[in-house]
C-alpha cells in the first residue's frame, strides 16, 4: 500500500508560479511511476506530467508543455510539479498519482493504482 499526500496548492496571480510536492510512504518509492492530474469542476481529471521509475523520461500534457516541469527526489519519497507561467485555465485540484511495476502508458488514470487526496490551485486573472 503507498499513501501520497500533496501539498503547495493556493492562490497565485496569472503568470506566477507554484510548486506542489507529494509525499509518499513506504520504502518502494524508487520502484513507482509518478504522475500528476488536475480536475476542474464538472471537467474530467486530465493527465498533466509524469516520470517513470526509471527517470528515464519525462511526459506532459501540450498544455502544460514548457511551463510545468516533474520531478522526483528519492532521498526524501517526493515528487514535485513545478508550475511557472500559471494561467486562469490552470485552476484545478491536483491529484499526484503512483504506478508500481512497468507500464506501457503513464498518461491515464487507469494506469496508477494509488491516488492523493488532491490539492487546490487557482490561478487569478
Amino acid at each position: 500500500q503507498v499513501q501520497l499526500v500533496e501539498s503547495g496548492g493556493g492562490l497565485v496571480q496569472a503568470g506566477g508560479s507554484l510548486r506542489l510536492s507529494c509525499a509518499t510512504s513506504g520504502r518502494t518509492f524508487s520502484t513507482y511511476s509518478l504522475g500528476w492530474f488536475r480536475q476542474a469542476p464538472g471537467e474530467e481529471r486530465q493527465f498533466v506530467a509524469a516520470i517513470p521509475w526509471t527517470n528515464s523520461y519525462t511526459v506532459y500534457a501540450d498544455s502544460v508543455k514548457g511551463r510545468f516541469t516533474i520531478s522526483r527526489d528519492t532521498s526524501k519519497n517526493t515528487v514535485y510539479l513545478q508550475m511557472g507561467s500559471l494561467k486562469p485555465d490552470d485552476t484545478a485540484v491536483y491529484y499526484c498519482a503512483a504506478a508500481g511495476g512497468l507500464r506501457s502508458q503513464l498518461s491515464r488514470t487507469w494506469d496508477y493504482d494509488y491516488w492523493g487526496q488532491g490539492t487546490q490551485v487557482t490561478v487569478s486573472s
